[in-house]
């Protein structure tokens, strides 16, 4: 009995280390711990929105895809002030294992003064950031999430200098085409944009969660195994145009053409240098119980 089940254990375990996602935010000199979804949420308190499992959402409409829960904020939930302009890091598990995919980064303002309280299911998002396929076939080239890896787990995007001051929602996702269904991890966190601008988002560009993608969308349906995968060398990226885009959605993303990405710049070859960044022990990196962050700086 005890070999059966050290058998299933080591069988359930490749699964278990395949999911994930955000566990903290870096902005400027201040480090954010995120939240815990296998942790009581009893005095939880962060600027990352509650999320409630580190397996993928693997429905394009599915209620939880605004932010990876029932779209609430926690009981303690902190904003993180920031100012227009200024980069911020987002930071997933050591080591992410899907390379094969984009990454986006939305922003959404909150009506009033405070996100704390307000539905992210009612708000619209914007666009400000992406990253397709960077080099190479769809089959087995650079992929935004391959990107991700390589700068250690994280992301670093911009918050656009001409969004007006406010609270907003900033949503990270990264997207898996290793398997079909598509594979979503989005978490979300709490800001206050300070020093902006006046450039609101055009119509063409808002879109809501769920609402955004369909499961149908050419970017998601994606079968990175076919014949035709192994020779196509451009990918529709899914989601509406850039913000500051004036609603013109960006060329597919590819070695043949640019996408338009005014926040950030995306190198088209892996980095050589060492990546920065906190990191977590081996088997550290899908959390649990009693993990709270990075303990290896």
């Amino acid at each position: 009995m005890l070999v059966q089940l050290i058998a299933l254990a080591f069988a359930a375990l490749p699964q278990v280390l395949a999911h994930g996602g955000v566990l903290s935010i870096s902005i400027g000199n201040t480090w954010y711990n995120g939240w815990s979804p296998y942790n009581s949420p009893t005095g939880q308190t962060t600027i990352i929105r509650p999320w409630s499992t580190y397996n993928p959402i693997t429905d394009a409409t599915d209620p939880t895809i605004s932010c990876n829960d029932d779209g609430s904020s926690g009981a303690l939930q902190l904003t993180a002030p920031v100012t227009a302009g200024e980069k911020i890091t987002a930071y997933w598990n050591q080591i992410w294992p899907h390379p094969y995919g984009p990454m986006l980064v939305y922003m959404a303002q909150c009506p009033g003064t405070t996100c704390t309280g307000v539905n992210s299911d009612t708000l619209s998002w914007f666009k400000i950031d992406e990253s397709g396929l960077i080099n190479g076939t769809v089959y087995d080239g650079f992929w935004g999430d391959g990107l991700m890896i390589a700068d250690n787990s994280s992301w670093t995007t911009t918050i656009p200098s001409t969004v007006p001051n406010g609270p907003y929602l900033i949503r990270f996702e990264t997207i898996a085409l290793h398997s079909l269904p598509a594979q979503f991890y989005p978490e979300c966190a709490q800001l206050m944009v300070t020093g902006g601008g006046s450039l609101a988002p055009t119509a063409a560009e808002l879109v809501k969660f769920p609402g955004a993608y369909s499961n149908t969308d050419p970017g998601l349906d994606v079968d990175i195994y076919s014949n035709t995968a192994q020779t196509e060398t451009t990918y529709p990226i899914p989601g509406p145009p850039l913000y500051g885009s004036g609603g013109v959605a960006s060329s597919p993303s590819g070695p043949s053409s640019t996408s338009i990405i005014p926040t950030t710049t995306v190198s088209t070859t892996p980095p050589s240098s060492t990546p920065t960044g906190p990191t977590v022990p081996e088997y550290g990196q899908c959390g649990g119980t009693g993990f709270s962050g990075s303990t290896v700086w």
